[in-house]
């Protein structure tokens, strides 16, 4: 199973991991990240992989224990971190990563309907266990709340003709698979649209957001995460589309300045003061040898904070 880990480089340097730390990979995948963390760590260090995906964990864990044991899996959604970790008894860590890409195995297993390039049940969850899939969404949502679904997760300005068509389409039949929605989606918009601006990756991407209740997750973790860190410790987050970015960008800023309020004064109180600093005013974005090698990782973002 091969499975490329974006800006693996980049995100190992910049956590300065110290050989007895704890490390947490927030999204822990098919490991890639994760495998390079252990590798440096020694007897004393300690890797937390979180995963709400049960085959990725599977996998994990076989790649991992062949390097060491000083692992631990958990199955969670990361937004459950700080309290996955106060059970563990853990309440500092050296570092943190977030890799908000999608794992190259989900997105080409045929069963999971990330890719709208192979035909697939419209699944789109990352937790296999959860209730709601895209087919729910697409299928039984109103129209207003597609609408607004695909214009504010997707920012499709055609989000209203594509959300009329496929509330048209379900009137006949259920939709049930990707390449059906990705017809339906090119009826509504026309061919010279469909090829030029390709539509279907934002509304697939709305979809894959309201499924997983992605940008409500990352906004509560990031500042759960900055509490977690050691001073000295870093956290350092990728993001693949503008919404994510957006909100790492603003809980970074927002946690690296001092409260307007007390600005200026000799005597900041503590829960006022700035808890991290930005290690790189600019997003890091991959190189174009590895865009070359990794059409994915064009998107990609790299944004880095210490605590202080």
């Amino acid at each position: 199973m091969k499975h490329y880990s974006v800006m693996c480089k980049e995100i190992i340097e910049s956590l300065n991991i110290v050989p007895n730390g704890i490390y947490v990979d927030a999204t822990l995948g098919y490991a890639g990240m994760s495998s390079k963390i252990l590798e440096k760590l020694n007897g004393d260090g300690l890797l937390i992989g979180i995963d709400q995906d049960r085959e990725a964990r599977e996998y994990s864990n076989e790649a991992l224990k062949k390097i060491s044991d000083n692992y631990k899996i958990i199955d969670a959604n990361f937004v459950d971190l700080k309290e996955k970790l106060e059970e563990l008894g853990i309440k500092e860590i050296n570092g943190i990563i977030f890799d908000l890409g999608f794992s190259s195995p989900q997105i080409d297993d045929g069963n999971r309907g990330f890719s709208f390039m192979k035909d697939a049940p419209l699944d789109m969850r990352m937790n296999l266990d959860s209730k709601l899939t895209a087919k729910e969404v697409v299928n039984n949502y109103k129209e207003e709340d597609l609408v607004k679904c695909f214009f504010q997760y997707g920012e499709e300005k055609l989000s209203r003709g594509i959300a009329k068509n496929i509330t048209e389409a379900r009137k006949n039949k259920e939709i049930e698979t990707t390449l059906e929605l990705v017809e339906i989606i090119k009826k509504a918009v026309g061919a010279n649209y469909f090829y030029k601006n390709h539509p279907e990756r934002k509304i697939f991407q709305a979809l894959r957001i309201i499924v997983n209740n992605e940008l409500e997750v990352l906004e509560k973790v990031l500042p759960d995460a900055i509490e977690l860190l050691k001073k000295g410790g870093r956290m350092s987050v990728i993001t693949f589309h503008s919404l994510e970015d957006r909100i790492v960008k603003n809980i970074f800023k927002e946690n690296s300045e001092v409260n307007v309020i007390f600005k200026g004064l000799p005597d900041i109180p503590k829960e006022y003061q700035a808890k991290i600093k930005l290690v790189n005013k600019k997003p890091i974005e991959a190189s174009k040898e590895e865009i070359e090698e990794n059409s994915r990782s064009h998107s990609a973002k790299l944004r880095i904070v210490e605590r202080i």
